[in-house]
């Protein structure tokens, strides 16, 4: 129940999926007859206000337009505007892919997502863009050292209503 707190509200903008993709990276190999272009050192993807950051980024192109990536870093990264709010979205984890045609992004190992002072961590976090729908799977080992094996650690923050307009207020401390 509290993972679908972190879920409803975190739709990405929507006008991103309209707007160019930018590369940058310290070498690029690419072979237009697959529509394959592997991105090594420094990769930064930009589309709108979608950013990803990775050691190493395969781009490919299907027939139809659509383009997939596959980013793995030490931890890649990955950032978004939500929709018709001034608030992004942040994720990490060793390998991010991110599918252009379903608008969906996997993270796997080491996965971590947050928005605003909401956090949620696992093993892998699945999260599609159109129906703002989240999966997070808890670690199978404890390599990482860094929560119990098969667990999914959420940190969701309160929200206080304003009392007029229903619209969120800052929470004060009582005194």
């Amino acid at each position: 129940l509290a993972l679908l707190s972190i879920a409803a509200p975190a739709g990405a903008e929507r006008a991103d999926r309209d707007k160019p993709i930018n590369l940058e990276a310290d070498r690029v190999t690419i072979d237009d007859a697959k529509k394959v272009s592997v991105f090594e050192g420094n990769v930064v993807l930009t589309q709108g206000t979608m950013m990803l950051r990775a050691d190493r980024m395969t781009v490919r192109e299907d027939a139809q337009g659509f383009q997939y990536g596959v980013a793995h870093g030490n931890l890649a990264y990955f950032r978004q505007k939500r929709d018709g709010v001034d608030e992004y979205v942040e994720g990490w984890a060793e390998r991010i892919e991110y599918d252009g045609k379903a608008e969906r992004i996997q993270m796997f190992t080491r996965a971590h997502m947050k928005r605003g002072n909401d956090e949620v961590r696992g093993s892998y976090i699945s999260y599609d863009q159109p129906t703002e729908f989240f999966r997070v799977v808890g670690a199978q080992d404890n390599t990482a050292g860094t929560h119990t094996p098969g667990r999914v650690r959420a940190g969701i923050q309160p929200k206080c209503k304003g009392a007029k307009d229903g619209k969120e207020a800052k929470h004060k401390p009582q005194e």
